[in-house]
């Protein structure tokens, strides 16, 4: 599945005053890429996520999936696609405190009416090194622990662009090196389609193209 931004501005109002955070910015993700986003803090980059997943709305161009547009896409038809097709890593992992590692990763699929959820995500998880945190709750495991199950449960079913908002933002740089290799060997092993923001040089060195966000739009680094 093919994402592109044609043309897409964003401008935010700070009381009377209009903040232009993107122009005509243009943008073509093809399918098994993995992308980088680098760029200063407030150049726009969370932005850009955020109109990707369909959590806000361009204010100027189009945002396409298999060159089909978005713009009258109702909230309902995004909440069902970013279900289906999206998959998110977060600095901070969000994961639902009450709910086991095993039973964080399966949400996807149980979202999705599948069945087998309980067998994939324990097998997941085993792959990823965390057959013996499978019944442990997010208090219970290290900022490692709680990547590598974030990782799982945005990749667990498979989806068309895997999100990821500076992933190993949070975590010491042993432990990040660590999580890194887990994360590029999924998206290289399931030729996975990703677009990831970071600050992290390493990070993007490790995508196969990597873009800058400046004065709203995209530079080739």
């Amino acid at each position: 599945m093919s994402l592109s931004f044609q043309s897409v501005g964003k401008i935010f109002t700070q009381g009377a005053t209009p903040l232009k955070i993107l122009d005509g910015l243009s943008l073509d993700v093809k399918p098994g890429e993995i992308l980088a986003i680098v760029g200063e803090s407030g150049s726009g980059k969370s932005t850009l996520l955020s109109l990707t997943a369909g959590f806000d709305k361009p204010t100027a161009g189009e945002i396409s999936w298999n060159g089909g547009g978005t713009s009258a896409w109702s909230d309902d038809q995004w909440a069902r696609f970013r279900k289906a097709h999206l998959g998110f890593v977060f600095q901070h992992y969000h994961l639902i405190p009450y709910l086991s590692a095993d039973e964080n990763v399966a949400l996807p699929l149980r979202l999705l009416g599948r069945q087998d959820f309980a067998t994939e995500s324990a097998l997941f998880l085993e792959q990823l090194g965390l057959g013996a945190r499978l019944q442990h709750l997010p208090n219970q495991m290290s900022g490692g622990e709680k990547q590598r199950v974030a990782i799982a449960r945005a990749l667990i079913h498979r989806p068309a662009l895997v999100l990821a908002d500076e992933p190993t933002g949070s975590l010491d740089v042993k432990t990040g090196e660590q999580v890194l290799g887990v994360l590029f060997q999924v998206l290289r092993e399931r030729r996975q389609t990703a677009l990831i923001v970071t600050h992290s040089q390493d990070v993007a060195g490790r995508c196969d193209r990597v873009l800058t966000l400046k004065q709203g739009r995209l530079w080739s680094s």
